[in-house]
């Protein structure tokens, strides 16, 4: 059975658990109005070590978010190859439909990074033929990576949730009027 949160999403919300723990504590430690002396090794080590795995888990984030720019960058030169190859030939051949593939797993990478979920919703006004719908497709794509772009790492995007479920649909309608061609 497949679960609602990945592993990105609950990592990401312990990350932010996390440090919204640190700083409300921070607080609390301040207004101690009893002087306890010196700090003993023992506290300065246990201190050292959360700064450490606080500055890790940042870090990692950081790393997750550069990943995830990068994802909707070949997303829109997927896409771009896609159409210009359609343009060009009128038809998909294999490699079109391999890139396909990869469209497809980069849009769903990219919204569980945004912290969405499979949704089966089915996308209204989808264009009728192929040329435009992959002329929408190459639309979309080009807009998530743009939404994603400028979208900041600590926020979840509805936007970038809702181009995404509709990218995918219009990337399986794009594979199910090829293969009627």
């Amino acid at each position: 059975m497949k679960s609602g949160l990945s592993y990105s999403s609950i990592l990401r919300s312990a990350i932010v658990a996390g440090l919204f723990l640190v700083a409300c504590a921070a607080p609390t430690f301040s207004q101690s109005s009893i002087p306890t002396g010196s700090p003993t090794p023992d506290d300065k080590l246990d201190l050292i070590e959360d700064e450490m795995r606080v500055k890790r888990q940042i870090s990692q984030a950081q790393k997750e978010h550069k990943e995830n720019l990068n994802r909707a960058q070949l997303l829109s030169c997927l896409s771009a190859e896609v159409g210009s190859t359609f343009k060009q030939k009128h038809h998909l051949d294999r490699d079109d439909l391999k890139k396909l593939d990869k469209l497809e797993k980069l849009t769903k990478s990219i919204r569980s990074a945004a912290g969405g979920s499979d949704d089966a919703s089915e996308t209204k006004d989808m264009p009728a033929d192929l040329l435009a719908t992959i002329t929408k497709m190459e639309e979309m794509a080009e807009a998530l990576k743009e939404e994603v772009e400028k979208t900041p790492r600590q926020v979840i995007s509805t936007a970038v949730i809702d181009q995404a479920n509709v990218l995918l649909e219009l990337i399986r309608r794009v594979r199910g009027l090829s293969a009627r061609t």
